[in-house]
């Protein structure tokens, strides 16, 4: 079985550069295909994603020659040499002419599974383009989608996709509502989920908020250059950000490790916003302070008008609730709230030339 799953993997790779040569010529317009992607899925029976992955790894084979020399060895496995061909496309996009550190994203390939491997990559990618790093999750938050439908016979069906920081949310707060409520609970786990979810729905108005474990280092935190992204519990890892934002209204522990990343210190958890903090400003704000947001307060976490990771004190002044959707507009989407002199908050759009020139939020329709 592994000497047939060997050879396969090297049938992956001769197909994978016939697929870039292919998908560099216009020969898919000849059967009506509307792109090379297009002509592949359907004529070699493959989904979409499959078929991309290959022509990626096509793209990239002459400038990872190492990787492509593991596969025939049998070192690492296709999936495993498609990670590094989609981290090196990303870094080339991101930084035109700026390659890919080979020999270490190959030594961990060796090492790690594909799934663990899959986070080093994006740690990879957030170290040489954060910048871009930040662009994808944004394109993710804006490809969010869920629709219900109601069928002829009373049921509804559920589709949808979420962004990773979105669904590790949801999991979260669905997996302690779908524990076994005993032995004699024999419900299979989407059933449990599912369960869980109406459960969730019934009880929205709980204010009991879901629990989003974050391991970051400090320099991801202040988003310096060359830093790793952070690692967030049940999804791929994320921007600094997005820690930005999520550090606005959380428990903080510090964690000093050694060289070798082993712990040497665990500091004691700190809640950034205390329950008395947050009680006044459920008193004082009522809901989110977004100027026209109607969001009660049970929908909003507290912000630091005066980022708490860039010296923003945690005090009534400097903080003010905002929904998810305003506040991922202020982080990620590089607007800015202020308090006049009157009280009320200002929102101010971000400059043309500004970091990332968002106007739209999660869940916000376009003018």
């Amino acid at each position: 079985m592994i000497h047939l799953r060997h050879q396969s993997d090297r049938l992956e790779v001769e197909f994978s550069k016939l697929a870039s040569e292919f998908a560099a010529t216009d020969e898919f317009l000849a059967s009506g295909s509307v792109s090379p992607i297009h002509w592949i899925r359907h004529n070699c029976r493959m989904g979409s994603g499959a078929a991309a992955d290959r022509v990626a790894v096509g793209d990239q084979a002459a400038g990872m020659p190492l990787s492509v020399d593991a596969i025939e060895s049998g070192d690492i496995g296709f999936a495993h040499l498609t990670l590094i061909a989609r981290t090196a496309s990303a870094v080339e996009e991101a930084s035109p002419g700026r390659g890919i550190d080979e020999p270490k994203l190959l030594e961990k390939a060796r090492d790690l599974s594909v799934g663990r491997f899959r986070n080093f990559c994006s740690h990879a990618r957030h170290m040489a383009a954060s910048a871009a790093f930040v662009a994808g999750e944004i394109s993710a938050v804006e490809a969010r989608y869920f629709e219900m439908k109601l069928g002829e016979d009373g049921l509804y069906s559920l589709r949808g996709t979420l962004d990773g920081e979105g669904g590790a949310t949801l999991r979260a707060a669905l997996e302690p509502l779908a524990r076994r409520s005993g032995q004699g609970d024999d419900r299979n786990r989407g059933r449990r989920l599912a369960d869980a979810l109406i459960e969730l729905g019934a009880h929205s108005g709980g204010g009991v908020r879901a629990h989003l474990q974050v391991t970051t280092s400090l320099e991801t935190l202040l988003q310096r250059a060359g830093a790793p992204a952070a690692d967030l519990e049940h999804a791929l890892p994320i921007s600094g950000k997005a820690v930005e934002r999520l550090a606005c209204d959380c428990n903080v522990t510090r964690i000093l490790l050694n060289s070798d990343s082993c712990v040497i210190d665990v500091g004691r958890s700190r809640r950034n916003i205390s329950a008395p903090m947050r009680k006044a400003l459920k008193a004082r704000d009522k809901g989110c302070g977004w100027p026209g947001c109607d969001r009660l307060a049970t929908w909003t976490t507290g912000h630091h008008i005066v980022f708490w990771t860039r010296g923003g004190t945690t005090d009534l002044p400097n903080l003010v609730l905002l929904c998810y959707r305003h506040h991922w507009m202020v982080h990620e989407g590089a607007w800015q709230l202020v308090r006049a002199d009157d009280g009320r908050m200002l929102a101010i759009p971000p400059t043309i030339d500004g970091p990332l020139p968002r106007t739209r939020g999660p869940g916000e329709e376009a003018a």
